[in-house]
């Protein structure tokens, strides 16, 4: 071998000790990048720059959905960021090494999340499973939702929301043990919040206003007013007696209410619906002028009288020497609640809200009367503080005395 000869194998070797010199030890848990080289049916096939070395990237650690097509998602020649999982193949010629690019993006997703639970901020991602006990979502990483965090109300059946991309707020966060736990009725919770101060802030007492009827109780009905709801008590939902809400109005139904009170600190609104219709005893003595003729409906009876509905909320005072034209003692011996009756209107008193009517002014007389001198018969309303006066009390006794 001549000199020259020499002198280039020798060259030729340190050359390719510098080479091997100048590839970087690859290690367990190392990021590297990897230039895909082959895209085999299940897995990616990448020589990791700067090692001299193969890796392979199974199809489960490059994509989450084992369906996918791989060479739809890479290509050869794309060179992607890969963290080294273990070593295999020791037996092969320089060694080769499990890759995973999920693991890698997990790791920057997980960071990036536990900067948003610092930060306190909320997420959005898609609902991808329903399970028992909850719901699944994907962030680039397992998050789970507890039922009891899903809203602010029970919900019976969440098929409906896979595939939803919601809003989330960070519970818990525990990236060494893949542990995520969100909640979207915290969201839900404070977006009603914001609602019912921005509402808040917009009524004001005496103002008229629209909203839907929400739910219906007992005691009365709770209105939206968007965003915040108000109580309309069953006493200020009509002029006249309503026994139940549910009479009268039914959920969904758009009201309008008057709003009596605020209490900002407990966010109770007090309401009215009545307050915003006009009243039962407005131009009462045009629909119940003096001479006109009724059909009424026997509500109450007293010892004084009965109590006759004309219309809805106004009631008139059929005196108990107005019933009949033969003596009774108490009303109850002609009359029954419920009974429907004919009378006739005495007097309209519309600023005192009485109104004076006669049963037996439509009747005609017994015939031993009308033999008898007829005598002008005049109507005064019972007073008010008793309900009747001494007059009405003696009633035709008094009467009996002057004759004898």
């Amino acid at each position: 071998m001549t000199e020259f000869e020499e002198n280039q194998v020798e060259n030729g070797t340190e050359s390719m000790e510098q080479a091997l010199e100048s590839f970087q030890e690859v290690k367990i848990g190392d990021v590297v990048n990897g230039e895909v080289l082959a895209i085999e049916d299940k897995q990616v096939i990448v020589g990791i720059e700067g090692a001299g070395v193969e890796g392979v990237v199974p199809a489960k650690e490059l994509t989450a959905n084992p369906t996918d097509d791989l060479s739809d998602i890479v290509k050869v020649g794309d060179v992607l960021a890969l963290v080294v999982i273990s070593s295999i193949g020791k037996d092969k010629e320089n060694g080769s090494y499990l890759l995973s690019k999920r693991r890698l993006d997990a790791k920057k997703v997980w960071a990036d999340i536990e900067e948003d639970f610092k930060a306190g901020k909320l997420i959005e991602a898609e609902v991808t499973n329903v399970v028992k006990g909850g719901l699944v979502v994907d962030l680039g990483v397992r998050g789970f939702v507890p039922a009891s965090m899903v809203e602010d109300h029970f919900v019976s059946d969440f098929s409906s929301y896979k595939g939803q991309t919601l809003k989330f707020k960070i519970i818990e966060i525990e990236p060494s043990e893949n542990r995520l736990i969100l909640s979207h009725k915290a969201v839900v919770e404070q977006e009603k919040t914001a609602q019912k101060e921005e509402a808040l802030s917009k009524l004001h007492e005496g103002d008229v206003v629209e909203g839907k009827v929400a739910r219906l109780t007992d005691f009365g009905a709770f209105i939206d007013l968007g965003g915040i709801d108000g109580l309309v008590h069953v006493s200020e939902i009509a002029h006249y007696h309503v026994n139940k809400p549910q009479d009268v109005l039914k959920s969904g139904d758009t009201v309008k209410v008057k709003i009596l009170s605020i209490n900002p600190e407990k966010e109770r609104i007090s309401l009215s619906i009545k307050a915003t219709q006009a009243g039962p005893w407005e131009d009462i003595e045009e629909k119940a002028p003096v001479g006109a003729v009724l059909d009424g409906v026997v509500k109450r009876l007293t010892s004084f009288g009965a109590f006759v509905e004309l219309f809805p909320g106004v009631e008139g005072l059929v005196h108990i020497s107005q019933i009949s034209h033969n003596h009774i003692a108490t009303p109850h011996e002609v009359l029954h609640e419920g009974d429907e009756v004919k009378v006739k209107v005495l007097e309209v008193k519309p600023e005192e809200r009485r109104i004076g009517l006669s049963i037996k002014a439509l009747e005609e007389k017994p015939k031993s009367e009308e033999a008898e001198v007829e005598v002008e018969e005049t109507y005064e309303m019972p007073e008010e503080s008793t309900g009747f006066s001494m007059g009405d009390i003696l009633g035709d006794q008094l009467k009996d005395l002057d004759k004898e």
